[in-house]
């Protein structure tokens, strides 16, 4: 009894952890266009973010729900082994969150976590405990639409902005109105991480008291001091930054206009409250991305960098097997040495996690230097410094050329 105790305990901090990379590695969804369009400054802008997370965490369970009762069928597993599953999916996710945060890549902390639990639960338990339907309805089909309709919302929601305010055209700081909106709708963004992917956390220490007897299968519902917990711990995680990955989606796919930043975010916000609503685990970062691209294709004269763009998919695309493999593989020493599995698992995690931290010293990036250049204006495309003559210009010197003849 008091090896599974201390078994959960693990689990928890684990999981707990988890939250906190969860929330440096996606600030950049709600703060990296604000940041880059001089909205706000880095240090507020974390701070704002931290505290509307935190916020959000505690407006909806609906998520939470999906993983601790709907994902993984926990009504087959056994009491004594899938603590031990947990721990190592988590290890999974975590290792993948934290190579990525190195890389400066925006993948999906989302699915990093469940590819890390479905890897290491095919290896602990068997495919039986997967429920496909759940995991093809509420996890890869949110992944294909999210980060599409994210997109297509922002490209039109940037050409309306610029076609109402076409007028300003020839002015420098003409659309700097845009940068007050940014407050309000990078606010939003973050409120609605919070109301998203603080629930991931509660799902699965949620599946974890289930799984061993400490709370009802029948109340999926995560208690209030795993509520309180994941809130702070993933508050805490966005307050620190996610500095190399605000640098990518903040000036590594495309330069950022405060018209551009407010649509971006806008369209962020509204499908992440939507899918939250509806208990749909979506990736923020791949709706933040999508939005990003999709503002900077809607604004004339922009440029997107589909380089990085290609990067960025191509770590999307491998974040569930990625992840899944290294829970795989967790789940493979704890199958074949038991109880002393999880403390080899333990022990590899603080190595990887101390590893990469200290990997990441070396070209350290901090809000001095994370955007080294932030957009002066608001300017919807470059422009001549001499404008051209007017019509009423071209009439007046056609007449005189006229009388000239």
């Amino acid at each position: 009894m008091e090896s599974a105790a201390l078994i959960i305990v693990l689990v928890i901090a684990l999981a707990l952890f988890f939250d906190f990379t969860n929330g440096f590695h996606d600030t950049a969804n709600a703060m990296a266009t604000p940041i880059a369009t001089g909205a706000l400054k880095p240090k507020v802008a974390v701070l704002l973010a931290a505290s509307l997370n935190l916020v959000g965490a505690f407006l909806s369970t609906e998520v939470a729900k999906t993983i601790s009762g709907g994902m993984i069928r926990e009504e087959q597993l056994s009491p004594d082994i899938f603590p031990p599953i947990i721990f190592a999916g988590l290890i999974g996710a975590i290792t993948w969150n934290m190579l990525t945060w190195l890389l400066g890549l925006p993948s999906s902390s989302s699915h990093a976590l469940f590819g890390g639990l479905i890897g290491a639960t095919l290896v602990g338990v068997g495919a039986s405990a997967i429920d496909t339907g759940v995991v093809l309805s509420k996890v890869i089909l949110p992944a294909l639409i999210a980060p599409l309709t994210a997109g297509i919302i922002a490209f039109v929601v940037t050409k309306i902005a610029y076609g109402v305010t076409r007028r300003y055209d020839m002015k420098a700081d003409g659309r700097d109105g845009f940068r007050w909106g940014q407050i309000f709708t990078s606010s939003l963004v973050a409120l609605a991480h919070g109301t998203n992917d603080a629930q991931k956390t509660m799902g699965v220490i949620t599946l974890a008291l289930i799984t061993v007897g400490w709370q009802s299968s029948a109340n999926p519902d995560p208690q209030l001091w795993v509520v309180f917990a994941c809130a702070l711990t993933i508050a805490l995680g966005t307050y620190m930054g996610g500095w190399r990955i605000i640098r990518t989606l903040g000036k590594g796919l495309t330069d950022v206009k405060p018209a551009q930043g407010f649509s971006a975010e806008t369209s962020t916000a509204a499908t992440i409250l939507a899918s939250s609503a509806l208990g749909f685990a979506l990736s923020t970062t791949q709706v933040a991305s999508g939005s990003v691209i999709g503002s900077g294709l809607g604004r004339r004269g922009s440029t997107v960098r589909w380089n990085t763009v290609g990067r960025i998919m191509i770590g999307w695309v491998l974040t569930l097997p990625a992840a899944g493999a290294v829970g795989a593989a967790a789940a493979l020493i704890v199958v074949w040495l038991g109880g002393w599995g999880v403390a080899v698992d333990a022990v590899i995690a603080v190595v990887i996690i101390l590893g990469l931290f200290l990997r990441s010293r070396r070209d350290s990036v901090t809000s001095a230097n994370a955007m080294s250049e932030v957009a002066d204006s608001g300017a919807a495309v470059k422009v001549p410094r001499k404008p051209g003559p007017t019509r009423r210009q071209r009439r007046l010197e056609r007449d005189k050329a006229g009388k000239d003849a």
